[in-house]
């Protein structure tokens, strides 16, 4: 059952792709929106079976981490140094505008009993970095697992929200009211293909031309999890601790970095259209796991400081990229790097068509990772003695 089940969800992104190919109202929707769409209808549906999460589980870890490097392999370092000081510019107005408005709130809600000033840290800690960045806040601030699982399952869901929102109106929306910058989305021809790459055709991944390079790129990004799997290790060996996440996915960019600085690596188009395939894959499983019947146990005032963090934030943030002239796209991966975290950027530089934006929000989205934890302990420390 778990193996079909498996199968079901690598098989799934294939026949959207195939559907955006031949229906025009599935391709306007786009092929990541329609995965998302799927896995969040089979969750709160309750369509699939109890073992089935675990499943999906899995997989959105597996796929994720294979997918990275991938990714990263065909990038050209040099396109950073065009973006960087915007990027880093965006970075600095996203963390700035959700520790203006958390700390807002603490004043608003703050009774005597410290949530606020929890939720206002945590806040801070997710939505400049990520979610790994939860669980050491946890345990730097001692919240309480009922305050910790609210928050985190509340998350998931306007996380959910704030996704789609940014893959369907996000995009022209945020386009129209910021600069414009111009956009490199050319990749070239993949090898032994025969076409000119189209990022939309993923049939050269099926050519026996191909096998070579697809399979020589599978096995580089193997080498990158080991090699990464193996310094989150060594670290959490080092500081006594269990392995992080964070550590991991700072390992797999850098690593993949590295490798596109070799010239033969770059020459392995197809590993950004294999990557793109798993990111499907990992947008289906992980939509799939938004549970109804915790979305009925939420608590208002957590949904409220969550909702106003995410959202006022992401209006705050988009005010102050205007003023100082950041373009859209920059803004865009920016903003999920910080709010969802580094995973989810190459989702939104894909509804960009704008590969080129997959470093710069890499990059801040690792910085955030590791400013998160830092901010939300800090500003929950004072908060509590304020």
């Amino acid at each position: 059952m778990q193996a079909l089940t498996a199968i079901i969800f690598l098989l799934l992104p294939a026949g959207i792709i195939y559907l955006s190919h031949h229906h025009n109202w599935v391709r306007r929707i786009g092929v990541i929106v329609s995965c998302y769409l799927l896995g969040m209808v089979f969750g709160l549906a309750g369509l699939l079976p109890e073992q089935a999460q675990g499943v999906a589980r899995s997989l959105s870890e597996v796929t994720i981490v294979l997918a990275l490097p991938l990714l990263l392999f065909s990038l050209d370092l040099r396109q950073w140094s065009r973006v960087a000081g915007r990027a880093l510019l965006s970075l600095l107005f996203a963390v700035a505008a959700v520790t203006c408005l958390a700390t807002l709130l603490y004043f608003i809600y703050r009774d005597g009993s410290g949530v606020a000033a929890n939720l206002a840290a945590m806040s801070v800690g997710v939505y400049s970095g990520g979610t790994p960045n939860l669980a050491a806040i946890k345990a730097g601030l001692d919240i309480p697992n009922a305050q910790y699982l609210a928050f985190h399952s509340l998350d998931a869901v306007v996380g959910s929200v704030y996704f789609l929102f940014m893959l369907t109106l996000g995009v022209p929306l945020f386009r129209a009211l910021l600069p414009g910058k111009p956009r490199s989305t050319a990749h070239p021809a993949p090898q032994g293909a025969g076409e000119q790459a189209d990022e939309d055709d993923y049939r050269p991944l099926l050519k026996t031309a191909n096998l070579l390079q697809i399979g020589a790129a599978i096995l580089l990004a193997l080498v990158v999890v080991g090699l990464s799997l193996a310094v989150t290790e060594i670290v959490a060996w080092l500081v006594g601790g269990k392995p992080s996440s964070a550590i991991l996915i700072v390992s797999l960019t850098t690593l993949g970095i590295l490798c596109s600085l070799h010239p033969r690596v770059r020459a392995l188009v197809l590993s950004y259209r294999l990557g793109m395939y798993l990111i499907y894959v990992f947008c289906l499983a992980v939509s799939s796991m938004v549970s109804l019947g915790e979305l009925l146990q939420l608590d208002a005032t957590v949904a409220i400081f969550l909702l106003v963090v995410v959202f006022a934030g992401l209006a705050l943030h988009c005010l102050l990229c205007r003023l100082a002239g950041v373009d859209g796209d920059t803004f865009m991966v920016t903003s999920v790097a910080a709010v969802g975290s580094p995973p989810f950027v190459p989702l939104m530089a894909r509804a960009l068509n704008n590969p080129a934006a997959i470093l710069p929000g890499m990059t801040t989205g690792v910085i955030g990772y590791a400013l998160g934890s830092y901010l939300g302990i800090s500003l929950g420390l004072y908060l509590h003695n304020l």
